[in-house]
């Protein structure tokens, strides 16, 4: 089992930005794709931005497309995701998570493919 720690939330104003980041410690923790779902009350998980264990691929949901962007430090096992023109729909708790699968599996909102979750950074985007 892997362990996930996530940082970097907070309270921003539309069109802001944030940079979370995303702590990993485990064995082989860089050989797993790793990403972001978040949440909000009463919804799903959503499946944000996934980056493959080589940082050759990348996805992201339709609705944050142009605006985040992940990246990953093989070296500190460190995952980043950079969320400009933030709006307030963004708003919810954000999750780090590792899995061993493509990350087609992540923008599918598969969430159940993903074993290793952070505890969640709540990112608030309002005026």
């Amino acid at each position: 089992q892997l362990r996930l720690v996530e940082s970097g939330g907070g309270l921003v104003q539309p069109g802001g930005s944030l940079r979370l980041s995303c702590a990993a410690s485990g064995f082989t923790v860089d050989y797993y794709a790793r990403g972001w779902f978040r949440q909000v009350p009463g919804k799903n998980r959503e499946g944000v931005s996934c980056i493959s264990s080589d940082g050759a691929v990348t996805a992201y949901a339709d609705s944050v497309k142009g605006r985040f962007t992940i990246s990953r430090d093989n070296a500190d096992s460190t995952v980043y995701l950079q969320m400009n023109s933030l709006k307030p729909e963004d708003t919810g708790t954000y999750y780090c998570v590792a899995g061993w699968v493509p990350c087609s599996a992540l923008v599918a909102n598969n969430v159940d493919d993903f074993d290793s979750w952070g505890q969640g950074t709540q990112v608030t985007v309002s005026s």
